[in-house]
């Protein structure tokens, strides 16, 4: 086998191949050629070759997301580091294990005025969980270990166990002395043995905390982004069987049952103040992700619980202020202990809340059938479309909020980057997850996301059952919605930047069938043969009126009411 001379990569080759460092995501470059080398010659590796960073961090996110395994992002020394910080920050508020190997000038090269060099060590600041910044080391005798050898490995250690027993993102820094090619047929190296941290598997839920569950008659249980199958049945069928619950769901929490409310802006939009006094929880239990709704977050900080319980392996975060309980296990270990210990609660909450579901459904139906073309009458027509067993990856801004108003088969699996919210890494995330997932996918993506992450599509990994939806309603359609908008120049330039281009030639370029719909008819026309089997991925561009999205929109709350 090849190996690059370098010791240094040698380290970081032979202890990610320890790790299970499986999937190998790499940008071009020279400096991080000795790792180039010895990554792609190792068939324990799976590599892809991703040209821009940016892309390749959001690529590599994808393929953690579905695996949740530690994968590793590979560029060379500069800027090319500083494309990664997206995908970094995204991963450290979603808790996606990403693995930074930066190749780096030698520390003497350093300001100095050398071509291709920044300061590279801390570029991630506070968004990474551990970093490592190696050293080179001294020349040594055969069988030698030296101690910024031994150091270099506790450190690269260190970073990928702590970017998997923590689930989040590490750097590692790697300084490589010319020559960058050189190669040899053997080891020089023998890493050093390495332990994994046992996660924790039970909870202890104290008697105190069981009898305030067990008293309360409001039980409000919200539910953030959440991956599929992470809760067991026979706990979703506890958690809606009982009358003093009522679980709140949205659309990235991949949690169905009939009991359920998944359509939380369509609850209580509508509600007043003596409405949102009878939803006020005695207790708040969440659990999942960070939570879209901007409504529901104002409602809790506004009516907070009594007590506030967030079940997490790792973080919680005091989103409603109110924060007095965090239960460090994954949610379905908690709720295994919770109603071993409880009963239901004779209450009127839920049945009183389901009257108020089922109101709101027959007025959301009413409007539907009234409704001309528009993003809303889109997402409608999508939604019922999409066929069973689907990942659908979504991206941010008005997109992710007009599926929460949707109900998806519980057979679909629904993604999107909600740690920065951000429309920078759409395509590219769902391209990685889709290389890796068993199931066919669908991205559904906004004109600007989709524009500005056309890289995301620049590489040779897209499966053919890889589908994209573009709602082109000609810029960023959510400040019409948002307080303060109008129609000056100014608006249209700089808040919604306005751009009349058209998905097509990318589609082309990039070996997509193309498919365009602008009404109801061509739309409904176009769904069921772009979701047929093909032999080559597809894209769906649906124009949409842009000055009458937001009025209908605005006008489908007020109807609600």
């Amino acid at each position: 086998m090849i190996y690059p001379k370098q010791t240094l990569a040698q380290y970081v080759i032979q202890l990610c191949k320890a790790k299970e460092v499986k999937h190998i995501v790499i940008s071009p470059g020279s400096r991080n050629a000795p790792m180039i080398i010895g990554f792609t010659n190792n068939p324990f590796f799976k590599c892809y070759s991703i040209v821009d960073e940016r892309s390749a961090g959001f690529f590599a996110l994808g393929i953690a997301q579905q695996t949740s395994e530690v994968v590793a992002v590979v560029c060379t020394s500069g800027s090319a580091l500083l494309n990664y910080y997206p995908a970094v920050a995204e991963a450290f508020y979603t808790g996606i294990p990403l693995v930074v190997i930066s190749a780096d000038r030698p520390e003497n090269l350093i300001n100095i005025g050398d071509g291709q060099t920044i300061i590279q060590p801390n570029a991630f600041g506070a968004h990474v969980l551990f970093e490592a910044n190696l050293k080179i080391p001294k020349k040594q005798y055969f069988n030698t270990l030296k101690s910024t050898e031994i150091k270099a490995q506790k450190l690269i250690l260190k970073a990928l166990n702590t970017s998997l027993n923590k689930m989040g993102p590490v750097h590692i820094n790697v300084p490589f002395e010319e020559p960058l090619y050189e190669t040899v047929t053997a080891l020089d190296v023998m890493p050093l043995p390495s332990k994994s941290l046992t996660k924790r598997t039970s909870v202890k839920i104290s008697s105190s905390n069981l009898r305030t569950w067990q008293k309360a008659k409001r039980k409000l249980v919200l539910v953030g982004v959440n991956p599929p199958n992470a809760i067991e049945a026979t706990m979703i069928e506890k958690l809606a069987n009982d009358p003093s619950v009522i679980v709140l769901t949205e659309t990235t929490s991949n949690l169905h049952h009939p009991r359920f409310f998944p359509f939380i802006d369509q609850l209580i939009t509508p509600l007043d103040p003596s409405g949102f006094k009878a939803l006020q929880p005695d207790i708040l239990l969440t659990f999942g992700g960070l939570i879209i709704s901007k409504r529901i977050k104002a409602f809790l900080r506004t009516y907070k619980p009594k007590h506030h319980w967030h079940v997490d392996l790792y973080s919680a975060n005091d989103t409603f202020f109110s924060l007095s309980k965090h239960f460090k296990c994954k949610p379905s270990i908690f709720l295994d202990q919770l109603y071993k210990s409880v009963t239901p609660t004779t209450s009127s909450y839920f049945e009183f809340w389901q009257a108020a579901k089922q109101k709101r459904l027959k007025a959301h139906q009413s409007y539907l059938r009234t409704m001309a073309f528009c993003d809303f009458k889109a997402f409608e027509l999508i939604s019922a479309t999409i066929p069973k067993s689907y990942m659908v990856q979504s991206s941010n801004s008005s997109v992710i909020r007009y599926l929460q108003l949707f109900e998806f088969d519980s057979s679909i699996a629904l993604y999107c980057n909600r740690g920065t919210s951000g429309i920078d890494g759409s395509t590219s995330t769902a391209v990685g997850a889709a290389v890796v997932s068993k199931l066919p996918t669908v991205l559904i993506s906004g004109d600007l996301s989709f524009f500005y992450d056309a890289n995301g599509l620049w590489n040779k990994y897209i499966p053919n059952n890889f589908k994209m939806i573009v709602i082109n309603n000609d810029g960023g359609g959510i400040f019409r919605i948002l307080p303060g908008n109008d129609n000056s120049k100014l608006f249209k330039t700089y808040f919604e930047t306005k751009h009349g281009r058209s998905a097509k030639g990318l589609a082309k370029d990039f070996g997509f069938d193309y498919y365009a719909a602008n009404s109801i008819e061509s739309l409904s026309k176009a769904l069921p043969s772009f979701f047929e089997a093909s032999n080559s991925p597809q894209l769906l561009e649906i124009f949409t009126p842009f000055e009458e999205n937001s009025k209908i929109l605005l006008a489908y709350f007020d109807a609600l009411k």
